[in-house]
């Protein structure tokens, strides 16, 4: 990656208030489309649009791709859509394509799409517009190289050539029958130790892994990551094959997903960058902060009630910090650990019962431990005249890790099965949730235990 000086750049935009462009041009020729790309965040949207015409058509176009999504709106939005179809759109593979046209006004699609000399290429574009985003249909391309099993060696190498020339890379060589059902994969080894076989069917490699074009994404990462894959096809319902997903296409749709759960767990409600304005970034954690406010409010109100046991014993407010801090803690890494299960494939959402058993064990062997060691520092700490202080905090513990274990499985279990992404299970929710229960918990033994003993 090019580390971009202030001397750098104010050289950059000496060239570029000079209009330079032969010395524009000279800067950029070495300069990879991702590094062009992070050059253009240093600029301001006009210094930006100046580099940007000095580009070839093909390194213009992965630039565009480099771009963070408001910066190629920016960019895009002072562009007329004819422009954008021939410097862009025709340069880029059908899935990046559909990406950028994507975040696109749907009269400004049209208005593209019309601009596009390849019949073909737009043809390819509003198909895949039509898939859902998170499904391997929405990330799917069309550029492959496709041969029919029942070619020869040579009319199969020479047909090959031919669908090369328009393809940057080649990951696959895709082999079909008569009806472009998908049959199997030539891999280029092949090619080299069976020049002269008489038809492809019988050297390919049979049944190769792929998924449908309704499969969700998260899915289609599971089985990149278990068969270790660079490429996968997509077939339709009766095994047609309509397109492949390349790994980095995957890689990028896992870091988004990564960004968007951890946002989640953080109690955002909506996808913010460092650069976004206070007015957005206010609206995305707004939400859950009133939300722990209500919390906090419920825990005064738990605690009013039970205000005359405070009094009678003030040594019992001195563990509410303990109380609620574990059962959050232990909340948090029991729905963590579901959560991370669920996403890579290892927790079927139809052994839920036998996780929370396991979940159910681990927090009594937790909370037994927990409870034993604040038992002891109590019992030598507060001395025999606060027995029940002594008592209640570690039957406490104990109810609340247990209490804590179980609903922090529970919780993203259930919004699995309901369709939703259990990552919010990881963030405030079972925090201020555990939270308020541990309280009422601790508050109720407490008053049980005083009753008890003054009885």
């Amino acid at each position: 990656m090019k580390e971009y000086t202030p001397e750098y750049l104010e050289h950059i935009r000496s060239i570029i208030e000079q209009r330079d462009r032969e010395a524009a041009v000279r800067e950029l020729e070495d300069l990879h489309p991702a590094d062009i790309a992070e050059l253009y965040q240093e600029l301001d949207l006009d210094e930006a649009e100046f580099l940007y015409q000095l580009l070839s058509d093909d390194v213009a176009a992965d630039v565009l791709m480099e771009l963070d999504e408001d910066d190629r709106k920016k960019l895009l939005s002072n562009m007329p859509a004819e422009e954008i179809a021939k410097q862009f759109i025709e340069h880029l593979d059908t899935d990046d394509a559909v990406d950028i046209i994507q975040e696109l006004d749907e009269d400004d699609r049209d208005e593209i799409l019309s601009h596009i000399d390849d019949v073909e290429q737009a043809g390819d574009i509003i198909d895949l517009l039509k898939y859902d985003d998170d499904t391997a249909g929405g990330l799917m391309g069309t550029e492959m190289v496709v041969v029919n099993e029942n070619w020869s060696m040579p009319e199969c190498i020479r047909q090959m050539r031919m669908q090369a020339e328009e393809m940057d890379e080649i990951y696959n060589v895709y082999v079909v029958d008569n009806e472009y059902r998908l049959k199997g994969i030539l891999p280029l080894k092949t090619l080299i130790t069976h020049p002269s076989v008489s038809k492809i069917k019988n050297v390919m490699d049979e049944n190769p892994a792929s998924v449908k074009t309704d499969t969700p994404i998260d899915e289609v990462a599971i089985d990149f990551e278990k068969y270790d894959l660079v490429a996968m096809p997509v077939v339709d319902t009766i095994g047609r094959l309509v397109g492949r997903i390349t790994f980095d296409d995957v890689m990028d749709q896992v870091r988004e997903s990564t960004e968007r759960d951890y946002q989640l767990a953080s109690g955002l409600t909506a996808d913010v960058e460092t650069d976004d304005t206070l007015f957005t970034q206010t609206k995305a954690r707004l939400p859950w902060l009133l939300i722990g406010m209500l919390g906090g409010i419920g825990n005064s109100l738990i605690l009013g009630n039970f205000e005359s046991g405070i009094v009678v014993d003030p040594t019992l407010a001195l563990f509410i910090p303990l109380i609620g801090g574990t059962g959050g803690n232990v909340g948090t890494q029991s729905s963590a650990i579901v959560v991370q299960g669920l996403a890579n494939g290892s927790l079927d959402i139809k052994n839920s019962g036998r996780q929370l058993l396991k979940e159910l064990g681990v927090g009594l062997i937790n909370g037994c431990i927990i409870s034993l060691l604040v038992f002891i520092y109590n019992f030598f700490k507060l001395g025999p005249g606060h027995q029940t202080t002594t008592i209640a905090v570690s039957l406490s513990l104990m109810s609340v890790v247990l209490f804590a274990s179980v609903f922090g499985t529970f919780v993203p279990l259930t919004l699995e099965k309901l369709k939703i992404d259990p990552a919010l299970a990881t963030g405030p929710f079972i925090s201020i949730t555990n939270d308020i229960i541990g309280m009422l918990i601790y508050m109720l033994i407490s008053t049980a235990l005083l009753i008890a003993f003054a009885a």
